[in-house]
């Protein structure tokens, strides 16, 4: 009996056993910094002094009545929704065109490495790509003057009117093959006989494409929305190697902002309050995702 019982524990236990070193691995790396950074919110002169002073919601309350923080919560929800639009968009563009039957295998395999290529390019790359191309006089302005679209010597990044819309493009620019990727491989999955169902009851593409094409991508795109609300959300190299959240914080995202008051001001409380925040947005974001991915099983 005995041998037979320690048997069965060992069972139970076995799993966990090859668990505990994930569980370790995010106990370190990922709980305890949430838990240090929730506790220096609730502090003044956290990590600066040796024992600092425990003043409750003081730090969240000057955040709220801080100009700068609205500001950098306004370019910030500016920069992500647009973002996540124009990547859903530019992604299914091309997805549908790479799906279409009317390019050849060559043709489609070329189109899409070219299309691939801004996602291949780390930040510093496509820092330093735009930034040499955007300079006045640069190969943008060239273009652009060519086709009456723009003078030239634009200060596309120190011009406040149009910083924000610059960023946001290069941003675009590097993120919409993620969704290009995931839509065609959606798209590859969607079976030739719903399309000839509808063809011969009278549906026109566009039809076939809204009742069609979008159902059955839904969840795709719901999830990878939702991820790269996440990421955007996060967006940090890019911006400060470009801009450093300027021209007079027209730039100026949470996580700009989070940076420079955390290690331009050393003000690591109040830095930790607006990290909570976002950190509190992003769980509801991740919660709304897991249960749409539950809602997909179904």
């Amino acid at each position: 009996m005995k041998n037979k019982s320690g048997l069965k524990l060992k069972k139970q236990i076995t799993p966990y056993l090859y668990l505990s070193p994930t569980v370790i691995l995010m106990l370190v790396l990922l709980v305890i910094p949430i838990c240090l950074i929730v506790k220096y919110s609730f502090q003044n002169n956290a990590i600066v002094v040796a024992d600092p002073v425990f003043v409750g919601l003081d730090n969240y309350i000057e955040i709220l009545a801080d100009s700068e923080f609205v500001g950098a919560v306004k370019t910030t929800f500016i920069f992500v929704v647009v973002s996540v639009v124009a990547h859903i968009v530019l992604g299914m563009c091309f997805a549908l065109l790479l799906n279409t039957k009317y390019f050849k295998s060559r043709t489609k395999t070329i189109a899409r490495v070219i299309y691939v290529l801004p996602w291949v390019f780390t930040a510093s790359v496509i820092a330093i790509l735009w930034k040499l191309m955007l300079q006045p006089a640069g190969i943008v302005d060239y273009l652009l003057s060519f086709l009456n679209l723009a003078t030239k010597d634009t200060e596309w990044l120190s011009n406040q009117s149009v910083a924000l819309a610059t960023i946001t493009f290069v941003n675009i620019w590097c993120g919409y093959p993620f969704y290009m990727i995931s839509i065609l491989a959606g798209l590859q999955g969607i079976s030739e006989d719903l399309y000839e169902s509808s063809a011969l009851d009278g549906a026109t593409k566009w039809k076939s494409f809204w009742h069609i094409t979008i159902p059955q991508l839904k969840p795709i795109l719901i999830s990878i929305a939702v991820l790269d609300f996440v990421w955007t959300l996060q967006s940090f190299a890019v911006i400060w190697m470009m801009t450093g959240g300027g021209p007079v914080n027209s730039t100026q995202t949470l996580s700009i902002y989070i940076y420079k008051l955390a290690f331009n001001s050393s003000q690591y409380g109040i830095a930790s309050a607006v990290a909570v925040l976002l950190l509190i947005v992003c769980v509801v974001v991740a919660i709304f995702y897991v249960k749409q991915q539950k809602k997909a099983r179904e």
